[in-house]
Order: structure tokens, then C-alpha cells, then sequence
């Protein structure tokens, strides 16, 4: 299909409640556009002193039965579902004097606060639009001619459209709204259906969630999975440079803006910068220094090697010099609040390398996931341990200075996949054992990735997402160098790791608080 602008000549317009749709009225007046409506929303535009052909004067027939039925005709959807480039459907609309509407606007009944009010059932069942549902499912299906907008929350992104494009928009427009109208549909009826049923309450989130702005994905974690993304992701980010984003980039994205949201918490309390680099959900690389230059390089030399194609995340703007240095490595995306405009040009260098401004955006209040035939739903991991949670329990006191480093550590391994240990040292990851079945085999992994890079660990510490079973990962780190270890606690056999620990001269911090991810 053949990308095409078209301008609007005439519109349906029928909405429950009018709020935000003033501004577009006006748009449509100043391109001269024909609006057609019915009931309230005619009294309405009429009250604006604007002229609206009654839908009563196209079908001849007026509002009927209690206002169940007033766009439900030939003539108004013939006018929306006649296909433009059809000489036959033309012949037709024309034969039996059937308007072209060029624009859909609608508001449907407010199912689900009815619901949620406490509606007695004849009210719940009044609120089941029917025609305006219709209207939305024929525009959108007829979106190569028509454009639809479904619901106020795209009021705004509509006017923008309208008024910066002089009344037209194209396919790719209108196919991005039928998408929202479907999106739209499809939460209305999964409300009704919800009801009906006595399930999940219409104003559940996860029953919600089709609500949302639905994002067409390349493809899912394998090129044979298709995917699709639930969410505003312009809301989330502005994407200066690069292809669109992926679902593997979605979830690292989500991990690494988590993370670095802990590291920024840590770097207030003594001025750094942090810096971080992950790959599969992962933090291969990752610092905290005094200058986002210091951080970027220091975060790169914790593993340059699985930095290769990773996802690059920060908590401050990117300057010239820091781009010019992260230019030099191939990487999927790089997520930061701001650029100055030398950064751009020469990040801009490599055109699919991904771009991503930060915008502001309160973090959600619940996390989601799939499981079996359901969903799971739980609060998120926000807890971040200051130092006034790390409860001494050995003779020995950490080192000089490691207070921050055991801090650092503890938030590294929070976001680290279960069973997770980390290494750090100087505000620096040195190595980390990530996603492993035994905690010793990942122990094990981070002494081995800490010196494949030539880290010493003299003096480092450890950080662990949960309790050690056994003593043995005391006696590993200990003849590794680590001088100071914190972790959750809880085992029954806490005393043994703790023992260990002052046999060998080693300080540890019991904090109480776990943290697996899976």
C-alpha cells in the first residue's frame, strides 16, 4: 500500500464526555472541514458557534430508542467504510447520496467508572457503547482513507497532526491510530467481558493493560517471536539517532535505567558520576568517579570485552569529550538525560546506533510478568540499603574507605540475575558471577572475570543477592584477597560463615534484606 497524505474534509464527530476536544474543533474549523454529529456532542459544537450537519438530516431517521440508536445506518458507515480508490464503492456512495467522512472522532461510555462507582446494573448495561465501538472498529479498518481517534488520551498527539500538517496526514499517521482505536476497543471489551464474568474488575491494572499505547516490535527475544510493546515509550524517551528499539533492548533498557537510578542515589552522598554498561540485564561495566569521562572509562575497563554491543547508561548530560571517547566502541544504545549538540554529531556517526533522552518519568508502581496461564504482580525491588543498615558481625571492621565500596556492591548485586556475586573496589566493578545454580560457581565466575582483566583483590569486597549456605564462599573469597564481604543473612548456619570470617580476618555486614532476581 502506497504511503499517501490525505487531507480532511469531513468529520464524524460523537463523544460521551467533551472535555479536550475544543481545540481540535477549532483546527477543524480553520481548515474548513464539514462536521457531522448527533445529540449532546451536536449542542455542544453548536454552542461553540461553529456549523455541524446533524446526523439526523443524512439518514433521515432521528436518535431512537432512548438514544440507543443515532449513528447505527448505512449512510454514516457507508461514508466511513467506502474505500476511496474503488470506483465501484464511489458509484455506490454516490448512488445512494452517502457522505465521505474523512475523520472519525469518539468517546465511548464510561464503562468502566460506571463500574467502578458502584453503578446499579441497569446503569453498568447503559454504558456499553455500541455504535460509538462500531464507529472506531470501521475507521480503523478503513484507516487507508480514513483517520481515527479513539479516545481523549490522543486528543493531543490528533491536534498536533491536524494543525502542523495543514489538515492531512498519511497512511503510516492513520495506521498508528488504528492501532491506538484497536488498543482502545480491545480494553473496552475485555472491561465489558470482565463484568459479565465476575473476574478482574474493570479497573484492575492488569486487566488494563491493553489500554495502552501498543508499540509493534521488530521481534521478540528470537527473530521467529513476534512481540509487541504495552506502554509510551515517546513519553519515555526522545531517540535522537538509530533504528527503533527492540524487545531485547526494551528489557536491558529497563534494567539499566533501573540500576542507575540506585547508582545516582549513591553518588549524591559523595559527588560521582556514575556510569553503566550491561548486557543481557546484566552490569558488565560499572563506576562511580568525579568526572563522566573517569566513569565511562572506568566502567569500560571492567570487562571491555562483553561491553562490545552493549547498552550504555548514565545519569548525567553527554558531553563532546566523553562522546568522542565512547564513539570508539560499538554499542546497541546509549541512554542519558541530555546532549549537548557536538555529543550528537558525533554519536549521530553510525546510523543505527541507538540515541535515547531520558525524560522525567515517575517509575511504575507494580511489576508484571507472565507466568503459566496467569500473571504475576509484586511490588518492585526499590529498597536500597544505606550504611546505617549494615550490621557488623565480625571482629574485624572493613577496611579504610570500603564503607562506599560495600554500598556499591550491594546495589551492583541487587540488580545482578540470582544466584549473583559481586566484586568491587575504588567505586569500580572488577567482576561478577551472574545467573549461576550454586553461589560458589558464582564466586567462582567473578574471581575468574575479575582477573582475565588483571583486577587485583587485595583489599576488595563482596557483595552477595543472598545468604551463604555454607562457609565456603568465605573461605574462596578470603584466599582471593577480599577484605570485606556483605550479604543478606538468614541462614541457619549464619554463625559458620560468620567464624570463617574472623578466622581468616575478614570483615562482614549482615544487611537483612534479600535480593534475588530471576
Amino acid at each position: 500500500m502506497a504511503e499517501t497524505s490525505k487531507r480532511i474534509a469531513s468529520a464524524l464527530i460523537s463523544v460521551y464526555d467533551k472535555t479536550g476536544l475544543e481545540p481540535i474543533l477549532h483546527e477543524l474549523h480553520r481548515h474548513g472541514v464539514t462536521l457531522y454529529s448527533t445529540g449532546g456532542t451536536r449542542s455542544y459544537i453548536e454552542g461553540l458557534g461553529m456549523p455541524v450537519v446533524p446526523v439526523e438530516d443524512v439518514t433521515d431517521y432521528p436518535s431512537i430508542l432512548g438514544g440507543r440508536v443515532k449513528t447505527l445506518h448505512p449512510k454514516i458507515f457507508g461514508g466511513i467504510l467506502g474505500r476511496r480508490g474503488l470506483a465501484s464503492d464511489l458509484a455506490q456512495m454516490e448512488e445512494y447520496e452517502i457522505p465521505v467522512i474523512d475523520l472519525v472522532i469518539v468517546d465511548l461510555y464510561p464503562f468502566e467508572a460506571t463500574v467502578a462507582a458502584g453503578g446499579k446494573e441497569h446503569e453498568i448495561i447503559e454504558k456499553i457503547d455500541i455504535g460509538g465501538v462500531s464507529l472506531i472498529r470501521a475507521a480503523a479498518k478503513n484507516h487507508n482513507d480514513v483517520l481515527i481517534i479513539p479516545a481523549q488520551q490522543h486528543y493531543a498527539e490528533a491536534l498536533a497532526l491536524i494543525a502542523g500538517q495543514d489538515g492531512s496526514t498519511t497512511l503510516a499517521q492513520r495506521k498508528r491510530f488504528a492501532t491506538h482505536a484497536f488498543a482502545v476497543t480491545a480494553r473496552y471489551d475485555q472491561a465489558i467481558h470482565g463484568w459479565f464474568s465476575g473476574q478482574a474488575p474493570a479497573s484492575d491494572p492488569v486487566s488494563s493493560l491493553t489500554g495502552q499505547a501498543i508499540h509493534p516490535l521488530r521481534y521478540g527475544e528470537n527473530p521467529h517471536q513476534p512481540a509487541s510493546f504495552f506502554g509510551d515509550l515517546d513519553g519515555l524517551f526522545r531517540r535522537h539517532n538509530g533504528k527503533e528499539l527492540s524487545y531485547n533492548n526494551l528489557l536491558d533498557l529497563d534494567a539499566a535505567l533501573e540500576l542507575i537510578d540506585d547508582l545516582a542515589g549513591l553518588c549524591k552522598e559523595n559527588r560521582q558520576v556514575p556510569f553503566a554498561i550491561l548486557k543481557h540485564n546484566n552490569a558488565c561495566g560499572a563506576a562511580l568517579r568525579p568526572t563522566l569521562l573517569e566513569a565511562w572509562e572506568a566502567a569500560l575497563a571492567g570487562d571491555p570485552v562483553s561491553a562490545f554491543g552493549g547498552v550504555l547508561v548514565t545519569s548525567v548530560p553527554i558531553h563532546a569529550e566523553a562522546a568522542a571517547a565512547m564513539d570508539g566502541l560499538f554499542f546497541e544504545i546509549l541512554c542519558a538525560p541530555g546532549y549537548s549538540e557536538e555529543a550528537l554529531e558525533i554519536l549521530r556517526k553510525k546510523k543505527n546506533r541507538i540515541i535515547l533522552e531520558r525524560r522525567p518519568v515517575p517509575a511504575p508502581g507494580r511489576k508484571y510478568r507472565s507466568a503459566l496461564n496467569g500473571i504475576l504482580s509484586q511490588l518492585p525491588d526499590q529498597l536500597v540499603e544505606q550504611q546505617g543498615d549494615l550490621r557488623m558481625v565480625t571482629k574485624a571492621q572493613p577496611p579504610a574507605g570500603s564503607v562506599q565500596d560495600l554500598l556499591f556492591a550491594n546495589i551492583l548485586v541487587k540488580h545482578t540475575k540470582s544466584n549473583a556475586i559481586v566484586l568491587a573496589k575504588g567505586l569500580q566493578l572488577l567482576g561478577s558471577g551472574t545467573g549461576q545454580t550454586s553461589r560458589v560457581d558464582a564466586l567462582e565466575q567473578a574471581i575468574a572475570k575479575a582477573g582475565k582483566f588483571n583486577f587485583g583483590l587485595r583489599g576488595a569486597v563482596m557483595a552477595s543477592d543472598a545468604f551463604f549456605p555454607f562457609p565456603d564462599c568465605v573461605t574462596i573469597a578470603a584466599n582471593a584477597g577480599i577484605g570485606a564481604i556483605v550479604q543478606p543473612g538468614g541462614s541457619i548456619r549464619d554463625q559458620e560463615s560468620i567464624d570463617a570470617c574472623d578466622q581468616m580476618g575478614v570483615a562482614m555486614c549482615i544487611t537483612g534484606n534479600r535480593h534475588f532476581k530471576h
